[in-house]
């Protein structure tokens, strides 16, 4: 895989204990836009959700918490409905 290529991750959370649940919320903001309540949408390199999982694992509780990844292909991308706000799509890349 392309290192520049990126997927499109849809990343579920249920985390029952506050402080974790906290610790993750902060991660997933620094890799994608947090779109409901225990859900993100982050667009990943291969590398990128690499260390996105490691460094989200570290903070699960097995057995109390779950955190789901969802590749989306890119032709399901094009097919996502929404109603009420945006389609999912890849922040604009700035460089100066």
């Amino acid at each position: 895989m392309d290192n520049r290529t990126t997927t499109l991750y849809i990343i579920a959370y249920d985390i029952p204990d506050d402080r974790r649940r906290g610790k993750v919320h902060k991660i997933l903001s620094g890799y994608g836009h947090w779109t409901q309540y225990s859900l993100f949408e982050c667009f990943l390199t291969e590398k990128q959700y690499i260390q996105l999982r490691h460094r989200v694992e570290r903070q699960v509780a097995a057995g109390e918490d779950s955190i789901r990844f969802y590749p989306v292909c890119a032709v399901c991308r094009e097919r996502v409905e929404t109603i009420g706000s945006a389609r999912p799509s890849e922040p604009l890349l700035y460089i100066v």
